[in-house]
């Protein structure tokens, strides 16, 4: 009977490892992917219901639910394509109907809440919820932004308590919440565990659903799961073909996993063509960075940096701007100066530690190691931040503690750029 059990688990070792290492991405279905891809129905429904909301509105007459419907159909389209124009045409229309209304609907604050969420303006959101509470929202608006607000302000224990007043077992946006709370705390099975969970909850709307699948496999990949985020990614494109963030994930996957960074191009550069946003150009500086071509890694760094920075993207993308100014481009006085920026938007664990990483690049070694202490030792951090600290702790000559964080780094190794996971290896075998 020993050796049955000893034959079994050698064959359960043999397919975990097999598992490990056979590819996620393979060259059919990308070719398939790409070669068949079609507008996804949602995105006809969007240009029905936008063609339909624009017709009802009276230039003379301001009518505020077909306005409004509008505008909410034009956010749709920006999270189907990426056009921030979208963003910016939608908030003039909701601007506009708070001048006609004199600001007494707190409909336009709440959509204007949303819109400043979606553009990083974390501080600016705040103030927007404010003026909706005081004119009266409903408890489900209230608790949801409220919570949103508070979670990417730093404000944990108050977001907490909003998430405690949400909770419902068949609720979407509870078990949503509930998953980016836990995921923040470091428990991520019980964060992909709420996130699958939302995405059960959302039978009767594919695009909820897709977006909290696409979440759940990005969760995957901060667990190191790499085969069920793949798994997960492709689902999310059998909901919607328009899926891009699925597709740079499974272009992410191919590169870190699959070291196929040709393949992982060709789904970068797709996206590239179908999606105004700045984000497959990181994912081209990444695979660049892998290849070890350094001229191609810089002019996809610039070409990024150029874009991202843009005025119509808030500060949307100043964590990724920071890691390059830190990197590549070899800039570190501007990313203090982002680092230090985003502190007035929003003082979190996270967003000090990049404030001390840049300090600590720019030679500010003190100064850095005071914002550490005072802000960011004891917090939870994600990946990138606790490969910051590391290097920070390395440069300060507190080898311990620089081992420590590399440690809890690797944990989330596939969160880092191809650079940053080589170094960080390098430095633990130091």
């Amino acid at each position: 009977m020993k050796y049955l059990v000893g034959a079994i688990l050698m064959a359960s070792f043999f397919i975990s490892c097999k598992n490990q290492n056979s590819k996620i991405v393979s060259k059919v279905y990308v070719d398939s992917l790409i070669n068949h891809y079609t507008l996804p129905q949602q995105a006809k429904d969007n240009e029905a219901d936008l063609e339909f909301w624009k017709s009802r509105i009276d230039p003379k007459q301001s009518r505020q639910v077909n306005e409004s419907k509008y505008a909410s159909t034009l956010i749709a389209r920006f999270h189907l394509f990426g056009d921030i124009q979208d963003v910016k045409q939608a908030e003039a229309i909701y601007k506009n109907i708070n001048k006609t209304y004199n600001s007494s609907l707190a409909s336009p604050f709440v959509a204007l809440t949303s819109s400043a969420m979606l553009q990083h303006h974390f501080s600016q959101a705040d103030t927007l919820l404010e003026k909706a509470k005081k004119i009266g929202v409903d408890n489900f608006t209230l608790y949801t932004l409220s919570f949103d607000v508070n979670f990417e302000l730093g404000r944990y224990i108050k977001s907490s308590l909003y998430l405690n007043s949400l909770k419902s077992d068949k609720d979407y946006s509870y078990y949503f919440r509930r998953s980016k709370y836990d995921h923040f705390n470091g428990t991520i099975d019980s964060a992909i565990s709420g996130m699958m969970q939302a995405a059960k909850l959302a039978k009767a709307s594919p695009y909820l659903k897709g977006i909290a699948l696409s979440n759940a496999a990005d969760l995957n990949i901060h667990a190191g799961k790499l085969q069920k985020a793949g798994e997960i990614y492709k689902e999310c494109l059998r909901l919607n073909s328009a899926d891009f963030h699925s597709i740079l994930g499974l272009g992410w996957l191919t590169l870190v996993h699959d070291k196929n960074d040709t393949l992982a191009e060709r789904l970068f550069k797709f996206v590239l063509t179908k999606n105004k946003l700045p984000d497959p150009l990181f994912k081209l500086y990444q695979m660049a960075q892998e290849r070890g071509d350094k001229s191609l890694e810089k002019r996809y760094a610039n070409e990024f940096v150029a874009k991202s920075t843009d005025t119509v993207y808030g500060q949307m993308y100043n964590k990724y701007v920071i890691e390059i100014y830190t990197g590549i481009l070899n800039n570190p006085s501007k990313a203090e100066d982002l680092a230090k920026n985003e502190l007035n938007n929003r003082a979190t664990p996270q967003t000090y530690a990049w404030y001390a990483y840049t300090l600590f690049e720019n030679n500010k070694k003190d100064e850095a190691y005071k914002v550490f202490q005072q802000h960011v030792s004891g917090q939870p951090l994600e990946g990138l931040e606790l490969y910051y600290m590391g290097k920070m702790m390395k440069g300060l000559g507190k080898g311990y503690n620089a081992g420590e964080f590399f440690k809890a780094a690797e944990k989330n190794k596939y969160d880092l750029s191809p650079d940053q996971e080589k170094d960080l290896q390098k430095s633990l075998e130091e």
